[in-house]
């Protein structure tokens, strides 16, 4: 059991939504589009449903052409940001809805709708209606209506958008359990790095409507092959400053100088783009072979056991992520450090042209 596309395309009003894309997705796989709004995540899911057709290419189900077949007779299911039940049904009737649209007998629904509430922890909540649940329930209702299809591929826009912190918390923890159960393809698209990370699985990194890289997670999260794709899957986003290489020594931006270690070492002497995460800056000096840059400071925001820094460092915009409280005045001149095995260099064209020493390590 397979998905393809195979160059698709889409358009909408002239502008297009979705640059020519090849994805291949494997039977039983997790896999995350992640990238910021109007990345194009929900248009691609929309052709792999086939509620909207690709203007060009093709999408294949288990080899088959499904490029012009409609949703109804595909076997795909899809819950979206806002979750919706029915009201008036009880839970368990909510789950059984579906089935029994498909012309399912009694005994074949009871049986999936009771196997598909255990799976989603529902069992005592099946003779409740909808808002007698918290939220997060009511999320798991809508996805054991998606699942009790048996659908082979499941999409998930943004499931988890519009619930409070610790109910995307406890479904972040459920939801690879109920992909393991289920068997089927998932396809979930965030904005947010840290969840494709808890989610693991595959992830398509997605700007401005291209797939800019596509593999398993931690593996396009540490060496991400362009400057893109490196910002797509770091939050905040990736900091930059200009590098030059010279022998076996890197200058970042106009006076911090660093050694030229791992892949950095191999590389031909020149300018390059040096990026590096905002969890890897501190206000101390955290490694022994750590550099300093001299910035200012514009705002701290302080999250509780950990404080934002965002800084000017000679006319750039950085964002620091610091551990505990620190409560600093703007405009005040402070040092950040950074420890050069957590440099990134990319070339002119954005492409990686040495990974960060620590990924190589797997770190």
């Amino acid at each position: 059991m397979t998905l393809e596309l195979l160059a698709v395309t889409r358009s909408v009003g002239g502008r297009v939504h979705i640059h020519p894309t090849d994805l291949s997705l494997a039977k039983g796989s997790m896999n995350v589009l992640l990238g910021p709004t109007l990345a194009g995540k929900t248009t691609l899911m929309r052709l792999m449903a086939g509620l909207d057709r690709p203007d060009t290419g093709r999408i294949l189900w288990e080899g088959r052409d499904v490029t012009g077949v409609r949703v109804q007779d595909r076997g795909v299911a899809m819950v979206y940001q806002q979750f919706i039940n029915y009201p008036g049904l009880s839970v368990y009737e909510n789950i059984a809805s579906p089935l029994r649209i498909l012309g399912r007998d009694g005994a074949e629904i009871d049986r999936r709708v009771r196997e598909t509430a255990e799976m989603l922890r529902l069992t005592p909540m099946l003779g409740r209606k909808p808002l007698e649940l918290s939220g997060g329930q009511q999320q798991r209702c809508a996805l054991a209506r998606a699942l009790v299809k048996g659908a082979g591929l499941v999409l998930l826009d943004e499931p988890l958008a519009n619930l409070d912190y610790k109910l995307r918390e406890e479904l972040r923890v459920e939801i690879p359990r109920i992909f393991e159960a289920s068997g089927a393809i998932f396809v979930y698209a965030t904005t947010e790095p840290e969840e494709a990370l808890l989610l693991g699985g595959n992830t398509a990194t997605m700007w401005e409507g291209r797939v800019t890289q596509f593999g398993p997670t931690p593996e396009v999260y540490r060496a991400p092959r362009d400057a893109v794709t490196a910002r797509v899957f770091s939050d905040p986003p990736m900091n930059f400053v200009p590098c030059t290489k010279t022998g076996g020594r890197l200058t970042l931006g106009a006076d911090v100088h660093a050694p030229a270690e791992g892949a950095a070492a191999r590389i031909p002497d020149g300018r390059y783009l040096a990026g590096f995460r905002a969890n890897h800056l501190g206000i101390s000096r955290h490694a022994p072979g750590a550099v300093e840059f001299r910035c200012t400071l514009g705002v701290s925001e302080i999250t509780g056991a950990e404080t934002f820094l965002h800084l000017d460092h000679a006319g750039a915009d950085w964002v620091a992520l610091v551990h505990g409280v620190h409560d600093m005045a703007p405009g005040a001149e402070i040092g950040i450090w950074l420890d050069p095995a957590h440099v990134y260099l990319f070339a002119d064209d954005g492409r990686l042209a040495a990974p960060a020493p620590y990924a190589a390590g797997g770190a």
